[in-house]
């Protein structure tokens, strides 16, 4: 049902209505004493029982009524920063014709935010035309929330029965958090380059800042490049070969499966929260090193961002890791196809292009991915969050089948940079140190 309330609309959905269960105990206990009364001759017992019968048959009298509201919703910040601290107030006025003795209101917070101050709820009792107001406070974390619909429970008088109705403001509430893409320092890229110039040294001779080789002097060399040195010595003409630097094309692959949103503690940051924080980084920094950069999440939720470059791309990227469904902060419950997602993500991924994959390793699957990807020549490092805990039996049983996984993928000749409790960039710099060239 909608009303239109001055131009704006609020739509009611009756969900269900039915017996609370409040009086059954009352009832047979009624029922019982007054049948103990009459077997033992204990006019009182009988009395007593009786006084409860009619408690009883007064709470079977009358309906739930309808919950007839208009419900206004506001945020005092629509943009906020992660970790801002958003107040939402609530008014909800019975637009009805009877009043609700017994009404209990239920916010509809969007499951990626945590309510930091006051309950999200409210009961009161309201006369027709009549208003209620409470307020709480969330804090804001990454992504675009957007408030569901206000649940109200009526019950009648007696509270024996309840009629549960969703109710839609007007004016849906709605905070984007999208946070800036922090400088991330140098990242661990591997050989494989594009034809752009760049930062990656190659083995091919060419332009470039490093020493490569030398070869004969053919026309047209520059003379900059000429080896003056050796014509004094030996009369020869010879060209300085230079190591020509490249932009590399780089995937950033984040694990956001049901399985890699798990924490170290109940109310902890998860391994998809980590890694996009991470990708984040890494996405300033490869951008401004000159790479080109894409996105793609491994996951129920499509997710694609071809590799780019420049401002646009920038820009467009920073919105991806903020808002898209497929990294939203919670899971989204849909199944998830692996071998229908690799088919997919193959046809897409350049054929110079290679991966950055954030995942917790959580599962053999993960492992099983990083791989494959880089069995099909696009090689693969792994940025892996740690999230496991040690505090029970199967806690230290998942640690440890983690860390055979790391194992596992380094043997085979797959980079691996894991990071618990300390910065990216920290983790990053002290990873690739023992690494060669």
């Amino acid at each position: 049902m909608r009303e239109d309330d001055g131009g704006a609309t609020t739509e009611r959905r009756a969900l269900r209505e039915a017996e609370t269960g409040r009086w059954d105990g009352i009832r047979g206990a009624a029922l019982a004493l007054v049948g103990v009364g009459v077997v033992t001759r204990r006019p009182s017992l009988v009395l007593l029982g009786a006084v409860g019968v009619g408690y009883a048959l007064y709470a079977g009298v009358g309906e739930a009524p309808a919950a007839t509201l208009d419900v206004s919703r506001t945020v005092s910040d629509a943009i906020p920063e992660p970790g801002d601290e958003v107040t939402v107030a609530v008014r909800a006025r019975n637009a009805g014709d009877a009043p609700i003795a017994d009404l209990r209101l239920v916010d509809g917070v969007p499951p990626g935010l945590a309510v930091v101050d006051g309950p999200a709820r409210v009961a009161t009792a309201l006369r027709p035309g009549a208003s209620v107001a409470f307020e709480y406070v969330v804090r804001a974390s990454r992504g675009e929330h957007e408030w569901e619909a206000l649940t109200a429970i009526a019950r009648n008088p007696a509270g024996s029965r309840e009629r549960t109705t969703e109710v839609d403001p007007a004016d849906p509430a709605r905070v984007v958090c999208t946070p800036e893409l922090a400088a991330g320092g140098d990242l661990p890229l591997r050989g494989l380059t594009t034809r752009y110039h760049g930062r990656m040294p190659t083995d091919v001779g060419g332009s470039g800042v490093e020493f490569h080789a030398t070869r004969e002097y053919r026309r047209g060399d520059p003379l900059k490049r000429v080896d003056w040195n050796r014509r004094a010595r030996t009369g020869e003409l010879a060209t300085v070969e230079l190591r020509e630097e490249r932009a590399a094309t780089v995937v950033l692959l984040i694990d956001a499966r049901e399985s890699a949103y798990a924490a170290a503690e109940p109310e902890g940051r998860t391994a998809v929260e980590a890694s996009v924080g991470a990708a984040g980084r890494a996405f300033r920094a490869l951008l401004d090193g000159g790479d080109r950069v894409g996105i793609a999440a491994l996951g129920p939720v499509d997710c694609w961002l071809a590799p780019g470059a420049g401002t646009a791309h920038a820009a467009e990227g920073r919105e991806t890791l903020a808002t898209d469904p497929a990294l939203a902060p919670t899971p989204s419950g849909q199944r998830f196809y692996r071998s229908r997602w690799l088919r997919r993500f193959r046809r897409r991924l350049p054929a110079d292009a290679q991966v950055l994959f954030f995942t917790p390793l959580i599962d053999d699957a993960a492992a099983s991915l990083a791989r494959r990807i880089d069995a099909h020549g696009h090689l693969v490092t792994v940025l892996s969050p740690d999230v496991t805990a040690g505090g029970t039996t199967g806690e230290r049983l998942v640690r440890f089948e983690r860390r055979e996984r790391l194992r596992e993928l380094r043997s085979v000749g797959i980079r691996v940079v894991e990071w618990d409790g300390e910065p990216f960039p920290v983790a990053v710099a002290r990873a690739t140190s023992g690494w060669s060239p």
